[in-house]
């Protein structure tokens, strides 16, 4: 597995959590397109964010070793980053439409 195939893995997840949370939690949904967007650049947001304290794609593949707690790690981060993304962006959505 190379950082690229984990970085596209990552922001899959990402997309499939912000869908999912959408489609429980219907007050924060923004459709299947919204979703996805948002899925994707709050899943982005957060593993660069956060990949500097060392589950990023290329620290997991280090020298060719493969790390799967730090995979995990960065799988749930994404996914909390599209959850997140979607959170925030209903906040943001309803502050500016009072």
């Amino acid at each position: 597995m190379t950082g690229t195939l984990i970085s596209l893995i990552s922001i899959f997840i990402g997309i499939i959590a912000a869908n999912l949370f959408g489609l429980f939690k219907n007050k924060y949904s923004f459709g299947f397109t919204g979703n996805t967007l948002i899925g994707v650049f709050g899943s982005i947001l957060l593993i660069k964010s956060f990949g500097r304290l060392g589950f990023n794609p290329w620290s997991i593949m280090n020298n060719g070793d493969f790390n799967s707690l730090l995979l995990t790690i960065n799988l749930i981060v994404s996914a909390l980053g599209g959850v997140l993304g979607l959170v925030f962006t209903r906040f943001i959505y309803n502050k500016m439409n009072k």
